[in-house]
């Protein structure tokens, strides 16, 4: 069985195409390198290089690797660029995603796997997130991600009496750390991870976003979940399709729990060695108290869970970024 991942040249996209090939599944990847990295992409892996805007491209790749599947990750994924970028993330993320679903109509594949985002609930005033809360983007990224569900819902309720009828699911998630591979790891300039190992490598004191906000330790709480977890949920709904088996139109790959950045930065300064105080920066606008997701129904279907400590997360990812030079 083929499964096309899109963006599979990118952190978490490369991470899903181990996952697949190790479930005995076989991955090819397209991708326009615009944020993803060519040596991500294995050897023994197909590599399709250009954009899902290029419907006749995608639909050339779904036909030619006889694609049973399609994992869609591909997009601009930089919720505060996009208030400064709205035509350009609406471009990639709504128009993308629309091209995607024509050109796997006519090439008759009928199983997708969309990675979306917990930036569809936007700014919840409630402590835990659930599938059904009411979904309020506040960036153009998260409305982008929306209204892809939108497109693949529709979609699916179009061709729903056709021999092709499309079945899907959206995984929506907050924070993905940590490294599965040692040859992948987050390049993303704006994530907190990288942006605390590029400080500590340049010698820099990482910085927290304010420490007076209503939590235990006065620092904003989040979910951080390791991407090998991420990567194994996508395989087993990418499974569950194929098998198909009942699936739910979306599910949070949440941590039930969540981090706060303080204890992030706990962990950096234990996990790596260098002893630092972070220094403390005035608030971001906009930026809650607290968002963590149940992962309830994810569990109950695609056996997720967080399989890996803080500590875990942050030294796998730290190896596998030193391990880059």
């Amino acid at each position: 069985m083929t499964w096309l991942v899109t963006g599979g040249a990118g952190y978490i996209g490369a991470h899903i195409v181990r996952a697949l090939a190790g479930a005995g599944l076989t991955p090819v990847v397209i991708d326009d390198l615009s944020s993803g990295h060519a040596t991500f992409v294995p050897d023994d892996v197909a590599f399709v290089r250009g954009s899902i805007l290029d419907r006749d491209l995608v639909e050339r790749a779904l036909r030619e690797h006889s694609v049973d599947g399609v994992i869609h990750l591909a997009g601009f994924k930089y919720a505060g660029v996009s208030v400064q970028r709205p035509l350009h993330t609406y471009a990639q993320n709504v128009e993308g995603t629309r091209v995607l679903l024509e050109a796997m109509q006519a090439a008759d594949v009928a199983n997708l796997v969309f990675s979306s985002s917990a930036a569809v609930y936007g700014t919840p005033d409630v402590p835990l997130v659930t599938e059904d809360l009411p979904k309020r983007p506040a960036s153009p990224y998260g409305e982008s991600k929306l209204i892809g569900e939108w497109l693949i819902r529709d979609q699916a309720i179009a061709t729903a009496a056709s021999e092709q009828a499309l079945r899907y699911t959206a995984l929506r998630y907050f924070n993905v750390v940590g490294s599965g591979d040692p040859s992948v790891y987050d390049t993303s300039p704006h994530n907190l991870f990288p942006l605390v190992f590029e400080a500590l490598i340049e010698g820099r004191t990482p910085r927290i976003n304010g420490d007076d906000y209503d939590t235990p330790d006065g620092t904003n709480v989040r979910d951080y979940v390791h991407v090998a977890d991420i990567a194994a949920a996508h395989v087993a709904a990418a499974q569950r399709l194929l098998a198909n088996r009942p699936i739910e139109p979306a599910y949070n790959l949440g941590s039930q729990n969540g981090l706060s950045v303080r204890e992030i930065m706990d962990a950096m300064a234990r996990v790596t060695g260098v002893d630092f105080t972070p220094e403390i920066a005035p608030r971001r606008a906009g930026d809650p108290d607290r968002i963590v997701a149940t992962g309830e129904l994810a569990a109950r279907d695609l056996d997720w869970q967080n399989r890996y400590t803080v500590d875990e997360m942050v030294r796998s990812g730290w190896e596998a970024r030193r391990a880059a030079g």
